[in-house]
């Protein structure tokens, strides 16, 4: 019987997902702004076969807590075009705010970094979160969840409708006049398509000034956790980042957007659900372990503190350390980003943390699926993951990098291969292809 395979994602965040990574001796915190670091984590990865690297996004900076470490970087679709020349087949994926990108702007510059890459392109489409960010983009707050949700149903649509607006059989390029005396044509101008939109939110004539991208469209990635934002991936997304604490909030997860993708007429089998993953990995369980408290030793707990501050919407800077966390308002009235937060409950009820064991467990990724273990145990826990209905594969998030992914490189993926769990070369030279996704026609 055919075993499942798994897909993976190599999400890159400064020098590693635990927060206290940059502290480490032997980290490349002084590299942040080389693009050559970047280059380097993309190719790692790329030996390993993964499907994609991924870059998350945010638009604003707290200096009361810029020194508690590196947030953001470089820009990330600038970074991927740099990506593209450095590498060959690994997909490559960047955040895009629906709140913020206009859909015109978002169209080209993807539709170009499409191009410019042979089709390697995926978008993870959001809608932003803090005020702060707002505030830099000329408004005084964040619009309601509603309607930035609204907005970002209209703004995918746009987009869509403006990659689809060059029909490939309209590029004729006729450098010879025609016989009946006519000049050569570039394009048939009569095919390309003005979208002439006019909605709630935007209002975009078209058609693109890009012709349409390699692959139709650039893979279309999700994260929402809340109703909206599992609504919107139901009926939009091609593959789906989730937050999954332990397998069986993997299950539920995608058991929930699984229905609703029925619900929306699409094919489930066809949407992979990827949750992230923090793995530690060792030769022994001794030594995984000891990996990952090298880490937590660094962390600061002040900072620690304001981080979980942020994640649960109130301050928990006076909290004892070594008593139980104090009860949490329940996941319906809690305003902020459902998805952390609901597995930041989770682990407090199944878990009965102190306030310090809870630091800890949320250091590197911040409740994201945490494996510590040899080769042969975390390949044991993925295929657990893949065969009970936990995952679709994962969107990797190493504690530390390039460690973190050269370990799971070079140790995980070779025994994953042996379990015919994952691909051996790459078969295809488009991201659709490593996802197994179809080219939308036009």
């Amino acid at each position: 019987m055919e075993v499942k395979q798994a897909h993976f994602n190599l999400f890159i965040h400064g020098v590693g997902h635990h927060s206290a990574a940059w502290r480490a001796p032997e980290s490349s915190v002084e590299r942040l702004t080389e693009v050559a670091y970047y280059q380097e984590l993309a190719r790692v990865a790329e030996r390993g076969l993964l499907d994609a690297v991924f870059f998350a996004d945010g638009h604003s900076l707290e200096p009361a807590t810029a020194g508690d470490g590196p947030r953001w970087h470089l820009e990330p679709l600038t970074l991927l075009a740099a990506l593209a020349q450095a590498t060959e087949r690994i997909g490559l994926v960047s955040t895009v705010s629906a709140t913020f990108y206009t859909p015109f702007h978002a169209a080209r510059m993807l539709a170009s970094l499409d191009h410019i890459s042979g089709g390697r392109i995926g978008w993870n489409v959001v809608t932003s979160m803090f005020d702060t960010e707002a505030q830099n983009h000329s408004m005084p707050r964040m619009p309601d969840h509603a309607t930035r949700y609204a907005r970002a149903e209209e703004f995918v649509d746009v987009v869509l409708r403006l990659w689809d607006s060059w029909p490939e059989d309209s590029i004729l390029i006729e450098r010879a006049e025609a016989p009946d005396g006519q000049p050569g044509r570039y394009v048939d101008g009569s095919r390309l398509v003005e979208l002439n939109h006019s909605g709630e939110h935007f209002d975009v004539r078209g058609p693109l000034n890009v012709p349409r991208p390699p692959q139709g469209h650039p893979v279309l990635f999700q994260a929402g956790a809340s109703e909206q934002g599992r609504d919107l991936a139901a009926r939009r997304a091609e593959a789906i980042y989730a937050v999954a604490y332990d397998v069986q909030a993997g299950r539920e997860y995608r058991s929930d957007v699984r229905r609703r993708i029925t619900g929306a007429g699409r094919d489930p089998d066809t949407v992979a659900v990827m949750p992230g993953l923090v793995a530690y990995v060792g030769s022994t369980m001794d030594e995984a372990r000891a990996r990952q408290r090298e880490l937590d030793v660094l962390l600061p707990t002040e900072s620690s503190l304001r981080q979980l501050s942020t994640f649960i919407g109130q301050d928990a800077s006076a909290w004892d350390l070594d008593a139980p966390v104090p009860p949490l308002p329940p996941l319906e009235a809690f305003t902020g980003p459902k998805g952390r937060y609901a597995t930041i409950l989770r682990i407090v009820e199944t878990e009965q943390p102190s306030v310090r064991e809870l630091l800890g467990r949320l250091a590197a990724g911040g409740g994201h699926c945490t494996m510590v273990g040899t080769p042969e145990t975390i390949a044991d826990e993925i295929e657990l993951w893949l065969d009970t209905g936990g995952a679709d594969g994962f969107n990797l998030m190493p504690p530390s990098l390039p460690q973190g992914i050269e370990d799971f490189v070079h140790h995980v993926i070779p025994e994953l291969q042996a379990r015919g769990r994952f691909r051996t070369q790459y078969e295809g030279t488009t991201l659709r292809e490593h996802l197994g996704l179809t080219r939308p026609k036009h």
